[in-house]
């Protein structure tokens, strides 16, 4: 970010993402959405809609195949410009989803003001499930408050089944960490694609 790459760098991820689904498209598997993280120096450049448009065009991909993930820090730096971006974004039909929740500004007229569909809860609330009655109580909220503003919750850094059945039994919707899958290269996740 210091030296200005990484708007190299989320061009690049940008484009790779809808590349690699326009290539399972093209071996007639069934697509999911793929979430890429924006920075906030990425998402306060004023090309960042039109770079999302040219990609998705260039692969042919549907918006709703994309998601974009920001951080708490990043939406609230510049909060009347975040809510244009996000209105762009929103409208295209691409997902918006706020990562890492829970650790940065925390507040909670963003997620009133901006079109967000998901809300991430940090894996430094889920490590200690479900034996740490804090962070139960904390991430039984978020589940709790993202239910009722009708956006979709994901819990980061599931590794153990005692955190993701905690998790089932609070009614959170996804998860993503090691227990359900390591990194891995386009080829072996596109073995896992419906056929």
């Amino acid at each position: 970010e210091e030296s200005d790459i990484i708007h190299l760098l989320g061009e690049w991820v940008l484009n790779e993402a809808c590349r690699q689904m326009n290539e399972w498209r093209a071996a007639n598997l069934t697509l999911v959405p793929i979430a890429i993280n924006f920075s906030a120096f990425q998402f306060r450049r004023t090309t960042l809609v039109q770079g999302v448009q040219a990609a998705l065009a260039r692969h042919g991909i549907d918006p709703a195949l994309l998601e974009i993930e920001l951080t708490e820090n990043a939406i609230m730096q510049d909060p009347k410009e975040t809510s244009k971006t996000l209105d762009l974004l929103h409208e295209m039909g691409v997902g918006l989803a706020v990562d890492d929740f829970g650790t940065g500004y925390s507040s909670l007229n963003y997620l009133k003001r901006f079109p967000i569909d998901k809300l991430k809860i940090d894996r430094t609330f889920v490590e200690d499930l479900p034996d740490n009655l804090n962070d139960s109580a904390i991430v039984l909220a978020i589940v709790n408050l993202a239910r009722s503003l009708d956006m979709t919750v994901v819990a980061e850094g599931v590794e153990t089944r005692p955190q993701l059945n905690f998790l089932r039994g609070i009614g959170c919707e996804a998860y993503q960490g090691y227990l359900g899958g390591r990194p891995m290269e386009p080829a072996r996740f596109a073995a896992l694609l419906p056929h």
